[in-house]
């Protein structure tokens, strides 16, 4: 493949980190809408006077949309450029933003979710990419380390202005605030990035696989989502988990007969690849077992309000904040082995240390737990992202960076579907069918139960994606990938 120009002079200058601006700026947006959600989401089941089974839709509908999309548009990024889908998704985020904050009804405001999360796709399938295109190798791991700096002040700004909306103004304007951040991020990639940084393909679109793994991994979540309120061996979410295994079959058989697949089965056989986007699901599937349900302690069984929970839901972030770029630049040196296998042992103890947490406002308490796991996953994100998007060839660099934010997305479905589902069983039966919608004080007891038993869940998948984290293959790997 012959090398590109603009490529190698935007590597050699500044003009990579105007690039980077760009895309920390898309990524800060999507980011800092998603914690601020998390939080508000009590006041919108209030407000809304919806379940939780419902609420936790608002959440799942994004992650799900993103999760079905992303390689469909990391794919689509390697042929039409990164450039066009990017700026794309900019304005459909924007626009859902907008539509998000007019919601009438929760029922409206999970639809408007999805498009939001129709944009947050075709902005993150192609973030990674962009970067690796413009940055050499010996730069990356520090790069994506700031990139993770980013995410850590997009989640951490979110729970703080999230509460601090919350405290004066209604949750719409959470969304709203969506809107004049998008606009100046489009508007400024229209004009700083006028030229395409990586290589376009004239190779075809594969729509058939698109649409197979779209209804696979809908089908799936879809079902894993609702099994709290159908049952596991109900005939409708066994009818849609078959669906969705038969769509996965299909959808491997012929990505392995066509000439240009969506997904080219081969990156499986990486063994580094596969297990940095494996060990990636598990731990976000892990986290957010704990970001799901944290808001709800604190402001059901503490007594926080919105503004004070806010202040505690930031200290992973912070942690991942200030680590982040730290772990980054040491991964450059060491490879990603140990920092992702420790990173996902720091945090299973977190986890597990959350289970045995008790309703008190002591500040400590809270903070050495939920620090111990924003360093966890400082430890693991720049070096995954790093190892994984290094051991693919660059011609399908952007369709690995769309299944690493995929096991990404899918973790943190599978992560609030499970948190919801223990969570919820388990409440139900100690409070003899009472639903957290009418949750008194009397139903402490019941609470702790329920959550004791969740986050301790959360701290066995991530012990279990420690494991696989263990099994990656020597970092030498990455270099034959290269060359292949």
């Amino acid at each position: 493949m012959s090398r590109n120009p603009s490529i190698e002079l935007i590597k050699s200058g500044r003009a990579r980190w105007f690039v980077f601006f760009l895309v920390a700026t898309g990524i800060f947006m999507s980011t800092l809408d998603s914690s601020i959600v998390n939080i508000a989401l009590p006041t919108i089941m209030q407000s809304f006077e919806a379940e939780l089974s419902t609420i936790q839709w608002v959440v799942t509908i994004y992650l799900l949309t993103i999760s079905c999309l992303l390689l469909a548009f990391g794919r689509l990024s390697d042929i039409l450029g990164r450039r066009l889908v990017y700026c794309a998704g900019l304005i459909i985020f924007v626009a859902g933003s907008l539509a998000c904050g007019l919601s009438p009804s929760a029922h409206f405001l999970i639809a408007f979710r999805a498009c939001q999360g129709l944009g947050a796709a075709m902005i993150m399938a192609c973030s990674p990419a962009l970067l690796v295109d413009v940055f050499p190798e010996r730069e990356r791991g520090q790069m994506l380390g700031m990139i993770g700096t980013v995410v850590a002040a997009g989640l951490t700004l979110g729970p703080a202005l999230g509460g601090l909306i919350l405290k004066y103004f209604s949750w719409r304007v959470i969304f709203f605030i969506n809107v004049p951040v998008g606009l100046i991020a489009v508007l400024a990639t229209m004009r700083i990035l006028k030229a395409e940084p990586g290589q376009k393909s004239s190779e075809p679109f594969d729509f058939a696989g698109a649409a197979l793994l779209a209804i696979c991994l809908a089908s799936f979540m879809t079902a894993l989502s609702s099994v709290g309120q159908w049952g596991f061996f109900s005939l409708k979410a066994i009818g849609i988990f078959i669906a969705a295994a038969l769509c996965l079959v299909l959808f491997v058989q012929m990505e392995r007969k066509i000439k240009y697949p969506l997904f080219d089965p081969a990156l499986l056989r990486n063994r580094l690849f596969t297990i940095c986007i494996s060990s990636a699901m598990l731990l976000f599937a892990a986290f957010f077992f704990a970001v799901f349900l944290m808001p709800f302690f604190l402001m059901y069984l503490v007594g926080y309000s919105a503004d004070q929970a806010a202040v505690i839901l930031i200290i992973p972030f912070f942690f991942l904040f200030v680590f982040a770029p730290l772990f980054g630049a040491i991964s450059d040196r060491a490879g990603s082995r140990l920092l992702c296998t420790l990173g996902l042992v720091l945090l299973s103890v977190a986890l597990f240390s959350l289970s045995g947490l008790s309703p008190s406002k002591e500040f400590f308490s809270l903070f050495w737990r939920l620090g111990l796991a924003g360093i966890g996953i400082a430890m693991f994100l720049p070096a995954n992202s790093s190892a994984a998007l290094s051991s693919v060839p660059p011609r399908h660099r952007g369709v690995a960076s769309g299944a690493v934010a995929t096991s990404r997305n899918l973790g943190m479905v599978v992560g609030v579907a499970l948190a919801a589902l223990i969570f919820s069983a388990r409440f139900e039966a100690m409070s003899q069918g009472i639903t957290l919608k009418n949750f008194t004080p009397q139903l402490g007891d019941a609470f702790i139960s329920a959550f004791s038993l969740a986050t301790f869940w959360g701290g066995v998948i991530a012990l279990a994606g420690a494991a696989i984290a263990s099994m990656r293959g020597q970092e030498s790997l990455r270099r034959k990938a290269k060359k292949d």
